[in-house]
């Protein structure tokens, strides 16, 4: 499980680089640069998940091993 949140999170930190790229900086908010933005957001909430999953499971795993 380990593994695969490490490998989406890379996914995810390529997808942010891939679309801070897409964005146009004289306008921002119009046309893909807005479709850049919202994967920008879309990936941190993902990375955000992924996070949450790995410090769930690593206490899970801690009250399992004091019962």
């Amino acid at each position: 499980m380990k593994l695969i949140t490490i490998v989406f999170t890379v996914i995810a930190i390529a997808l942010i680089g891939y679309n801070i790229t897409q964005i146009n900086i004289d306008s921002p908010f119009e046309g893909q640069s807005v479709v850049a933005l919202i994967t920008i957001f879309a990936s941190l909430c993902a990375i955000a998940l992924l996070q949450i999953l790995r410090l769930s499971k690593k206490v899970d795993q801690k009250l399992k091993s004091h019962k």
